[in-house]
């Protein structure tokens, strides 16, 4: 066991057990798992949340991007901007619908796409852009949105890691046609397993997702009366309850996420290490605490020999993975550079001050080439 984990979801676990036990184990026995009321009732919670009308849940992170790509008619041979610096469901989500991933490059401060990188990367089959809140962090909304308002495109928000942040008091998914949250398990609101959702306040654009998402049966029509061609991507009801369990405690949680970061930005300043810059308008919610250092790998080697677990997000931009390659039509100099850099911190809910100062002294004594401290000391 390491002495400071990059996660622990065990711990988030026990935390929500006791609110949801009954509910749960009720469903698990009773055959519930489906549909239903709990999920209605996370669906209408989860909008409210995120200051949207509507919610659509679905079985993960991808399954909302691609659905939401579908019901909104983009194909061949049609152009969706992306950043380059995403997982790379962003981008298949995009061709996996005949569509053409345009990747951009992003700021070099704070590894988001900004007006200026949309701006470039847009062409006359440009229909939508994915903007991608990247670490947990909600990029320039109010510029992004106008720069795709004059050219007469879409804005869809990848929200992955993003739950519960904010660009100048509103929050992830509420400013584009659409956002797109992943619950996998070790997203700041994670499920059990896979799990995600789609938020709008366009309800026609809901039903559209909701049809796409339950073999394109439109709501109140028979069981076997499809409309569309769908695919069977639902949240289920045992999903639905831990989740609405957990989000409860988000807003806790994610606080103690923003403490645990102010204490690195504090500890880690003036040190070798690049820290990635948070905009004033922004409500960061640290979905992960990135930063960037020189000979990353021999760095992560040897925190690991002390016991740290890092993590790595992500060691390749999309335009230069071999499934995509094919997409890319020039060099994105700073996603290609902080790839080579990037090194993902422990953060989470129940880490304590102790291992936040471990983790940095640690890897300040590794930039300086000093040898390990004899004993590793306790972080608890």
């Amino acid at each position: 066991m390491p002495r400071v984990p990059f996660t622990d979801l065990a711990a988030m676990a026990s935390d929500v057990w006791p609110s949801i036990e009954r509910d749960y184990l009720a469903h698990l026995f009773g055959g519930g798992y489906i549909g239903g009321t709990v999920v209605t009732s996370f669906e209408e919670r989860w909008a409210a949340y995120c200051g949207t009308q509507h919610a659509v849940g679905v079985a993960s992170g991808t399954d909302a991007l691609q659905l939401t790509l579908a019901a909104l008619g983009i194909g061949p041979p049609d152009e969706v901007v992306v950043p380059a610096n995403t997982f790379i469901a962003t981008a298949a989500a995009v061709a996996n619908v005949g569509a053409v991933p345009r990747f951009a490059d992003v700021s070099d401060g704070t590894l988001l796409i900004t007006p200026g990188t949309l701006a470039e990367a847009i062409t006359p089959r440009t229909r939508a852009v994915i903007v991608v809140h990247l670490f947990g962090q909600v990029p320039d909304m109010a510029g992004l949105c106008a720069v795709a308002d004059d050219a007469g495109i879409l804005v869809i928000e990848d929200a992955a890691q993003a739950h519960g942040a904010e660009w100048a008091g509103h929050r992830a998914g509420s400013f584009g046609e659409v956002g797109c949250f992943s619950f996998y398990p070790g997203k700041n609101l994670g499920a059990f397993g896979d799990a995600g959702a789609v938020v709008t306040s366009r309800p026609e654009l809901a039903d559209r997702v909701r049809t796409l998402a339950n073999h394109g049966r439109s709501r109140g029509s028979s069981h076997y009366q499809h409309e569309a061609i769908g695919i069977n991507s639902r949240l289920d009801a045992l999903q639905a309850i831990v989740l609405s369990g957990k989000l409860a405690h988000l807003d806790a949680w994610t606080s103690r996420r923003i403490e645990l970061a102010t204490r690195y930005r504090e500890l880690l300043r003036g040190t070798e290490v690049r820290l990635t810059g948070v905009a004033s308008s922004a409500r960061h919610v640290y979905h992960l605490f990135a930063v960037r250092v020189a000979g990353r790998e021999e760095v992560r080697a040897e925190l690991a020999r002390r016991g740290i677990q890092t993590g790595v997000h992500y060691p390749m931009p999309c335009h230069r993975q071999p499934a995509l390659q094919r997409f890319a039509d020039r060099p994105l100099p700073v996603a290609e550079r902080a790839a080579r850099e990037l090194l993902s911190l422990p953060v989470f809910p129940h880490m304590t001050d102790g291992q936040v100062d471990f983790v940095c002294e640690a890897l300040s004594d590794v930039l300086r080439g000093a040898p390990a401290h004899g004993e590793l000391i306790d972080v608890q």
